[in-house]
């Protein structure tokens, strides 16, 4: 992915205020197929697979046994199917950990081969509803379902990755080579006023870290636990075992965890750098993760991690290159749910 197209500034504000569309080259996906394959994945991922039904989804982690987290995922559910996407980076990690717990199941992970875009903006549905769907269905957050456009075949999923309102665009590739850039310059091509603008990762950085949204290896990874994460919406507390849920469940009844990711406003001009750490009474008590030079904020803003003890917002801290901050509550900016 380009880091921008034309201007990142003019980038994050189509997705703020209109639409952009972003390449997804960096997502993969794979399918679990098999009669066993909705009890597989319940017991091994932490959300509650079994509860979806068809074109429903939610978000999930796959954990060690020490509860630190190995991937994110999301969960698509189909009548034949359950569609898993995670990053590219990752998928393989991920089929060979859940292989590992494939012992008596009837079930086969398979890699697919499919190109995504994404569509993100308060302008998004009316674009893809006059540029190429018709009418789209009422979706929750991860509802999914396929049709067509000039007789390609593509999956439609809400999803935001912005926290604006946000739709993906998957195209099987080996059926359809090409097919993605058909995609993208029809949405590129406009209609009744509406259009939408390409934009890269450093658009999508600054759209994220506003919506406090963490990101695998970034915010997160293996020395991770979901709750210091602020993961909630990937656990259920009420499906039962899974690995790791032990870990999960301690740390929930215990009421807290020792650190916590968090918002951060900077006093300054220039964003802090992941590494970077945060100082409260002399004491070191956070590092960030995450940063950027905020559109909406217009001032620098970071994810970090910091202590318990100092995670309300409002606390006061201080970089220790010299730049004074203040604790923040997620997101930065809240968007207005559309659908």
């Amino acid at each position: 992915m380009p880091a921008r197209y034309n201007d990142s500034k003019v980038e994050y504000a189509a997705a703020r205020n209109a639409a952009g569309i972003f390449d997804l080259s960096f997502r993969a996906r794979f399918a679990a197929r098999g009669p066993d394959r909705v009890s597989f994945l319940h017991n091994i991922l932490s959300n509650d697979v079994r509860s979806l039904g068809p074109g429903r989804g939610i978000y999930a982690v796959l954990l060690d046994v020490k509860g630190h987290i190995l991937a994110d995922l999301r969960v698509y559910s189909e009548p034949e199917q359950v569609l898993l996407e995670t990053d590219v980076d990752l998928i393989q990690k991920v089929i060979n950990a859940l292989e590992r717990y494939i012992i008596m199941d009837e079930v086969t992970l398979e890699p697919l081969k499919w190109r995504g875009l994404a569509l993100q903006g308060p302008q998004s549905r009316a674009l893809l509803e006059r540029n190429l769907a018709g009418a789209l269905p009422s979706l929750s957050e991860f509802g999914h379902f396929r049709s067509n456009y000039c007789g390609l075949p593509i999956h439609f999923v809400r999803v935001s990755s912005t926290g604006e309102e946000g739709y993906e665009l998957w195209v099987p590739a080996e059926d359809a080579p090409g097919q993605t850039k058909v995609l993208w310059q029809a949405l590129l091509a406009g209609a009744r006023g509406l259009t939408a603008v390409p934009c890269g990762t450093e658009a999508l950085e600054m759209l994220r870290i506003e919506a406090g949204i963490p990101r695998y290896g970034a915010d997160f990874g293996e020395d991770t636990l979901p709750l210091e994460a602020g993961l909630l919406n990937a656990l259920s507390f009420t499906k039962g075992c899974y690995p790791g849920q032990e870990i999960v469940e301690r740390a929930r009844s215990r009421g807290h965890v020792n650190w916590k990711l968090v918002g951060v406003a900077v006093d300054g001009v220039v964003p802090p750098s992941p590494g970077d750490k945060l100082v409260w009474e002399g004491k070191e008590v956070g590092e960030v993760t995450s940063a950027c030079l905020s559109p909406s904020q217009s001032r620098p803003i970071a994810l970090a991690y910091v202590r318990r003890e100092v995670s309300e917002p409002g606390t006061r801290l201080t970089f220790t290159f010299g730049a004074a901050a203040e604790v923040r509550e997620l997101p930065f900016k809240k968007s207005v749910a559309r659908g």
